[in-house]
């Protein structure tokens, strides 16, 4: 058997990784990688810290250059290269070289695919005026930093809410520009649920950004050097520069040309090895449809770490190694000013959609024992199901130690682990990293709780209004907390220390919500209230949750 031959279509995560695989596992192969772009590896991630001044250097976001991956790998190295057709039956790939025009045949034994995915630009008017920007790569980059730096940008709109448009507003915004979001969805954020999102929305308000949600851009228009940025509910918004940021589309021109399965969402078909319907075609990346790991259904996780795991993949298979990817968790993380914003597996959403039956719990922890210095809360919502307590998701929102926690239960969820597992994690415990108990541990505590009956638990939206005939929410904090925090309209205050003492003036016919701040005082008072015969649901995550639900802040509590 002679030596093969490997041709990778683009490089960063997906491409990169592949190639430098491929070579590690067999030393005779010929390995070529076209990249139309100049740089074949860089930290797309970072883009927007570079454009904050976070990271200080260009340089910085080249994981290597085409001299040194070639060098370390002995890699045929061809950027500036454009694969215009692939040729299954010939077993070739057109080539267009973008610096001299210049067209060429290359053949091929096996192929790589990892075109990415490219920035949606909606067709509305104006959409083309200057000073309107995407970001995807390098070039896009420089573009925005230049204006930014040239202090032609005093004020910025994002269109859209999701991870990249929430951290160019949190860069933008410390560089002194007056930023709003313009969100049509009634949240930031779609990975988190709705409660999750608002904390973090809470939290821009608070750093000075502006979240207009619910809005659509019409069109776009020029007022002098200016930019209008009109929407659907009669907003004229004026500033200096837009970034674009309302999804992506896969790169799937070569593979529908090539004639390739493509899902109707435009992600290319892959199974488990990356390989494509085509056996001698693969690929990775933002481009392509996986499983999801939680529901078993296709979808499309365009995140690094995937990526370069399919990458990895991909070149185990093309060298004869067996490997599969069983599918995604979409575990994700952001920083948004001083917050942590993670999530892992199913959210209520999908899980809702997909008809999987749940239950969630809503914790607040702090990131450290609590009597060693700078103790922060975070915010934990597990998602798991009914009967085997199995964990489907969670979303972790915080200012210290929640990327940590978020990777644990990422782990958990890959494992098959379920939340009475969680109860008993060993994890790592000295005062300044954690707790005796870590917020995981709690986490599991709570979940298991009400598995096994020990409470029942009520939610901030399903409070009931106007009806104090049948339903008392108790506020159980003391009075020093309600002055100085507010509480839920309607509520009554028994702070918990008097509850026992005064049994005798509640009413067994009624049905009792205790709630406290997070809610641990609440589930005393819910085993208080519950073995003395009276009705009692606990609101979970208390009125933290509460408030962080409706987008108030609760820094302080």
């Amino acid at each position: 058997m002679g030596k093969t031959k490997l041709v990778i279509i683009g490089g960063v995560a997906g491409g990169a990784t592949a190639a430098a695989r491929a070579r590690r596992l067999d030393e005779q192969a010929e390995i070529v990688l076209f990249e139309r772009g100049e740089y074949i590896s860089f930290a797309n991630c970072g883009l927007p810290y570079y454009i904050g001044e976070v990271i200080k250097e260009r340089d910085a976001l080249f994981v290597t250059t085409p001299k040194k991956f070639k060098e370390r790998y002995n890699i045929d190295i061809r950027n500036r290269a454009e694969v215009t057709a692939l040729d299954r039956k010939s077993k070739k790939v057109e080539v267009k070289d973008l610096n001299t025009g210049e067209t060429y045949w290359e053949s091929y034994d096996k192929v790589i695919l990892s075109p990415g995915a490219e920035p949606l630009r909606p067709p509305l008017e104006g959409i083309d005026l200057e000073n309107i920007f995407s970001i995807r790569n390098i070039p896009d980059t420089d573009r925005i930093k230049a204006h930014v730096d040239s202090e032609g940008a005093r004020s910025a709109v994002i269109v859209g809410g999701g991870y990249i448009g929430i951290e160019m507003a949190e860069n933008l915004a410390s560089r002194g520009v007056k930023t709003t979001v313009i969100e049509m969805l009634d949240q930031i954020m779609m990975p988190l649920d709705p409660e999750m999102a608002a904390m973090v929305q809470a939290h821009l308000t608070e750093n000075g950004v502006t979240c207009e949600l619910e809005k659509g851009v019409t069109s776009f228009s020029k007022n002098g050097d200016g930019i209008v940025v009109s929407t659907d509910a009669g907003d004229n918004i004026e500033c200096d520069l837009v970034i674009l940021s309302v999804g992506i589309r896969p790169e799937n021109h070569l593979a529908k040309q090539a004639g390739l399965e493509i899902s109707e969402r435009g992600g290319i078909r892959v199974d488990g090895t990356m390989r494509t319907s085509d056996p001698d075609i693969y690929a990775v990346g933002d481009a392509v449809e996986v499983r999801d790991f939680i529901t078993g259904m296709p979808t499309m996780t365009p995140l690094a770490g995937p990526a370069n795991k399919q990458g990895r993949i991909a070149a185990d298979n093309v060298m004869g190694r067996k490997s599969l990817f069983r599918g995604t968790l979409g575990t994700a993380v952001l920083k948004v000013f001083e917050l942590t914003v993670t999530v892992t597996g199913a959210n209520e959403k999908t899980l809702k959609a997909n008809q999987i039956p749940y239950l969630k719990s809503y914790t607040h922890s702090v990131s450290h024992a609590s009597y060693y210095p700078g103790a922060k809360n975070m915010s934990i919502k597990l998602l798991f199901s009914p009967g085997t307590g199995k964990i489907l998701g969670a979303q972790i929102i915080g200012m210290d130690g929640v990327d940590k926690r978020i990777d644990v239960l990422a782990t958990a969820i890959h494992g098959d682990m379920t939340v009475h597992d969680l109860e008993e994690l060993e994890l790592a415990y000295a005062p300044p990293y954690s707790s005796a108990k870590d917020p995981v541990n709690v986490a599991g505590f709570v979940a298991a709780n009400i598995l096994k009956g020990d409470v029942i638990t009520t939610f901030w939206n399903d409070l009931p209004s106007g009806d104090g005939d049948k339903t008392v929410i108790v506020d159980l904090r003391n009075k020093e907390e309600i002055e100085k925090f507010g509480m839920i309209d309607g509520a009554a205050n028994i702070p918990l220390p008097e509850l026992r003492s005064r049994l005798g003036e509640l009413d067994p016919e009624k049905l009792y919500i205790p709630y406290c701040r997070v809610g641990m005082r609440s589930y005393l008072g819910y085993r208080i209230l519950s073995q003395n015969g009276f009705r009692v649901k606990n609101l979970s995550g208390g009125y933290m949750t509460y408030l962080g639900a409706h987008a108030r802040s609760v820094k302080g509590m």
